[in-house]
């Protein structure tokens, strides 16, 4: 299954802090009920991934600051099954 990381970074605002716009993002990608991580990396399908980028990127936009800057990565292996527990377990136990 696909994975998309997407940090959002609003530039121009009033105040130094976004933790509120963090929340409205997290409640996009919720109401999408798409699995995510707390760096905001996210497992879906593609389109559904694509979209949910573009909603949060709109909402971002919509409180208001002057820019925002949008980064996207997406992890699309096509020889084997891939999720993110997988991924996570994988180095915990490496790290063990």
């Amino acid at each position: 299954m696909p994975l998309l990381e997407i940090s959002i970074v609003p530039v121009g605002t009033d105040s130094p802090s976004f933790s509120s716009q963090v929340t409205d993002e997290v409640r996009v990608i919720e109401e999408k009920d798409l699995k995510y991580e707390a760096s905001t990396g996210l497992e879906g399908d593609l389109d559904d991934l694509w979209e949910v980028a573009k909603e949060m990127h709109q909402k971002a936009l919509e409180v208001g600051p002057e820019r925002i800057v949008t980064n996207i990565n997406i992890d699309h292996r096509t020889d084997k099954q891939m999720d993110m527990d997988q991924q996570i377990d994988k180095v915990e136990k490496e790290l063990d």
